[in-house]
């Protein structure tokens, strides 16, 4: 069967990490995370990305996200490669978070 990747809605995503359902796992550079990071998300960033380097999710669902959603959907079919259960992302990416009027920080 083929790896398949979900999309979830900003507001889904939002949702779902405030109740503790999602880890967000943000595949951008470090730059573009210095300059604007989702709140409560870990870096593991795509151009080095190696599945192991996600933390234990603890029970929750991993969701990947970037900047656009493009990289985030690179990233869970790698993990998916890898045989982790991680189909899914963002999608919109940021900039769908922030068409959302969801928050934001600066500096990671």
């Amino acid at each position: 069967m083929a790896n398949q990747v979900q999309d979830l809605s900003p507001d889904e995503v939002s949702k779902g990490v405030a109740e503790g359902r999602y880890l967000l796992v943000d595949v951008r550079e470090p730059n573009e995370v210095q300059a604007e990071a989702y709140p409560y998300g870990v870096v593991v960033p795509l151009s080095t990305f190696d599945p192991k380097a996600i933390p234990d999710p603890q029970g929750k669902e991993v969701v990947f996200a970037c900047r656009s959603g493009k990289r985030s959907v690179t990233a869970s079919l790698a993990a998916q490669a890898a045989g982790l259960p991680y189909d899914k992302h963002l999608a919109g990416g940021m900039l769908g978070w922030k068409a959302a009027g969801l928050p934001s920080k600066v500096g990671g």
